[in-house]
Order: C-alpha cells, then sequence, then structure tokens
C-alpha cells in the first residue's frame, strides 16, 4: 500500500477534534492468529484509551468479541500519532477519530479509508458559559470573547456561517484545555466536551450549556472507520467488531459500573467516580432516537453530506470536496442490521 506522505497528515490534523495524551500504540499484526483460534483485529484511537472504549473493553472481557471469532486489541493514539495513516496503511484494521471532519479531510485527499459506524450520535462538543452571562443560543456571542482551542476555530467558524453571524461580531481567544479564563472573566464562554465531567465541575452545578449539535451544526463524535482494502477483503471481521461492539455498549447501557469496572482493569490509572460520572453523559450521546429506529452505531447519510456541505462552504477541503461515497460506507451497517441493539 502506498505510504502516506506528510503534507497529507499535516492536512488531516487541521479538522481532527480534542485529541488525548501523547502516548506509543503497542504493535500487534493484523495476521496474527490468538492461540484459541480467533483473529486479532487491531482499534486505533485517537486518543489515550479511555470512557470512550467503555462498550469495547465491556464486549472484550465478557467474550463477545470471542463469539465474533475476534480478539480485540485497543491501539492508544495521541497528538504525535496519525491514526488516520496508520489505519490507512493497512497496519492495523479498525480505528476511531474524535470527530467526523477527520474523516471527510482524509477522503478528500485521497486517503483510502471510510466511515463505518458511529458511536457518539449527537457530538458532546458544547459552548459554556456561566448564569450570570449566559450564552444559550448562537445569536448572544454577538459582541462577547468566546475561548476555543486551536483546532476548535472551525467549529466556531462552521457555527457561525450556519447562523448567518459576520466572524468579526465575535472574538475568538485562543485558550487551554482548562476552563480558568471563564471563571477569572477572560472570555464569555469556554469550549469542551459534555463528556469531560471532571473538567467542568469547577464551573459548578448550572453552567448553561450549548451544544454545537442543537445550534444546526450536526456533527458526528467518535467515527469507526476502517480501509477500502478491509471493506473488500475482510468484511466480515468488520461485520463482527459491529456485533460485538453494539452488544458491549448494550451491556454498559443497563450495567453503567459494572461496566466502569470493567474499563478500570483495562486502564488502571483511570478514576472510578470520575468514569462514571463520564459514562452516564456519553451514554446519552451514544443512545439516541436515531438508535433506536437504526441501532447502534447507525448513522444518517444526508448528515454527513450536509457536514460535507458545510465544510466545503467554509473552504477546509484544499483538493476540493470529497464525494459521499467516498467519505462512508453502510455496507457493515446493512450487514449487522439485525444484531445491533435499538435502544434510545
Amino acid at each position: 500500500m502506498t505510504k502516506i506522505s506528510v503534507s497529507r497528515r499535516t492536512l488531516l490534523k487541521a479538522g481532527a477534534g480534542l485529541a488525548g495524551a501523547l502516548a506509543m500504540p503497542a504493535i500487534v499484526s493484523n495476521r496474527v492468529l490468538a492461540q484459541s483460534g480467533t483473529k486479532t483485529i487491531n482499534m486505533q484511537l485517537g486518543w489515550l484509551g479511555g470512557g470512550n472504549q467503555l462498550g469495547e473493553v465491556a464486549a472484550k472481557q465478557l467474550g463477545y468479541f470471542e463469539e465474533q471469532g475476534l480478539e480485540l486489541a485497543i491501539q492508544p493514539g495521541g497528538p504525535s500519532i496519525d491514526g488516520v495513516a496508520i489505519v490507512a496503511s493497512g497496519r492495523h484494521e479498525i480505528g476511531q477519530v474524535s470527530s467526523s471532519p477527520s474523516l471527510m479531510l482524509a477522503a478528500s485527499q485521497g486517503i483510502p479509508v471510510k466511515a463505518i459506524a458511529v458511536s457518539a450520535q449527537q457530538h458532546p462538543y458544547a459552548f459554556f458559559s456561566l448564569p450570570a452571562n449566559p450564552i444559550r443560543e448562537a445569536k448572544d456571542m454577538v459582541g462577547k470573547k468566546i475561548g476555543i482551542q486551536a483546532t476548535g476555530k472551525v467549529l466556531l467558524s462552521a457555527l457561525l456561517k450556519k447562523h448567518g453571524i459576520p466572524e468579526g461580531d465575535v472574538e475568538a481567544v485562543m485558550i487551554g484545555a482548562d476552563m480558568t479564563p471563564l471563571l477569572s472573566g477572560q472570555v464569555h464562554a469556554v469550549t469542551g466536551w459534555t463528556t469531560n465531567t471532571t473538567a467542568l465541575s469547577v464551573l459548578g452545578p448550572d453552567p448553561v450549556v450549548m451544544k454545537l449539535w442543537d445550534q444546526g451544526v450536526q456533527l458526528y463524535g467518535n467515527p469507526y472507520y476502517t480501509t477500502t482494502d478491509v471493506l473488500a477483503n475482510n468484511a466480515e471481521a468488520v461485520n463482527g467488531f459491529l456485533r460485538a461492539s453494539g452488544k458491549g455498549w448494550e451491556y454498559a447501557k443497563a450495567n453503567p459500573e459494572a461496566a466502569v469496572d470493567m474499563l478500570l482493569k483495562e486502564f488502571p490509572n483511570l478514576v472510578k467516580a470520575d468514569e462514571i460520572a463520564a459514562a452516564q453523559v456519553m451514554l446519552a450521546h451514544i443512545f439516541t432516537p436515531a438508535t433506536a429506529a437504526g441501532g447502534w452505531g447507525t448513522m444518517d447519510p444526508a448528515i454527513w453530506q450536509a457536514q460535507i456541505t458545510l465544510y466545503d462552504e467554509l473552504e477546509q477541503f484544499s483538493a476540493g470536496a470529497p464525494a459521499l461515497d467516498s467519505v462512508i460506507s453502510m455496507a457493515p451497517l446493512e450487514a449487522t442490521a439485525g444484531d445491533r441493539p435499538k435502544l434510545g
């Protein structure tokens, strides 16, 4: 397979969501067969392992992957690890990125990866403000200072464009990952994920939350992806991955505390109380009316197309907007339609 160039890798990072801390992945060959006869399938993350893998870890420890003839190996990522390039090279079979635009940007550069399912049906990205000076709608941002990270600049631009607000009417202030600028009055709102309950706790019990999704910029969170080669030559492993993961997330929804206990066995550095709080928020984004109708992992081609159109209007595709069928493949979801839990 063709080696991914440095320039492509740089372009991919422009659309990436919030990433985890630096980590080096442990390498497990994608051709290795476990002694039990199961085939190892590697899941490459865009962050360090944690609560976003609650369902996969539960499925792994409960034997759901073994039922599919698979052994799951979770490969951590980080800001200096280009997970999309690793999967595209054929090194690992399945990947997960924080936000759907990363895969749109990859497809626009001709990188042969496609989204196959979605974890967070409604992206957890939001703007947080305080009750004394609330920002509840996009129009409330006019004349205000909004603290964002560098990777969130395009999301703010997308929100303003969606609501016809000139960018000059809102002052974007680059900040770090903590909430101090909001608490000290340097900005009127900060951005983050609603699932990051530990960081958000400093804002008190009643912060004002304005979700990007609710304001009409409907991106997907934590989409799963694979390569066109794996889809063509190893489709049943992909389908088995979705079947097992869906069962794991179904278990996590019914037994969140037990699932968190399993998560801590996989990632001992995590704090149980923090993960239980985060799990409740994440599960509410994973199981929605969309999954009640289409099953866990479902995704809507129309939502993907709307994202592509919006990012094209924002001139984010240096090589031109990708075609929808180069960004997503619905085949794995269709093949597992009867097996994925339909829960809202």
